[in-house]
């Protein structure tokens, strides 16, 4: 990904192995490219509770967010309730966090906003 391109409108890229997963100075770079989300599990996920007023609008942004994973190949783990959805992003084959979790956070972001 080039950091030219904003992430929400990057894609994701296969990606394999430890030298993928991402340092701290390159998260600390792009966390606030992501406001809202959090650090988990000692840095090597990220997290964020979106919130709606009902049952139909949080499956309806799941449901959206379900097909951008499946555009993208990157899958997050969701906790859905009621009025809001838990949304976690790791790269399990790298070992923590990689490009693609920044970039499917931005598209969540952005499904959340109406854009």
């Amino acid at each position: 990904m080039s950091d030219l391109v904003p992430l929400v409108r990057a894609h994701c890229l296969p990606l394999r192995g430890s030298e993928h997963r991402l340092g701290q100075a390159r998260i600390a770079e792009l966390l606030p490219e992501i406001p809202g989300w959090e650090l988990v599990e000692d840095g090597h996920a990220l997290s964020k509770t979106f919130h709606f007023d009902n049952y139909y609008q949080t499956l309806a942004f799941v449901n959206a967010l379900a097909f951008v994973a499946h555009r993208e190949d990157h899958h997050p783990d969701l906790g859905v309730h009621y009025n809001r959805a838990v949304v976690r992003y790791s790269t399990h084959d790298v070992g923590g966090l990689s490009e693609n979790d920044f970039i499917c956070a931005a598209k969540a972001d952005a499904l959340a906003e109406g854009r």
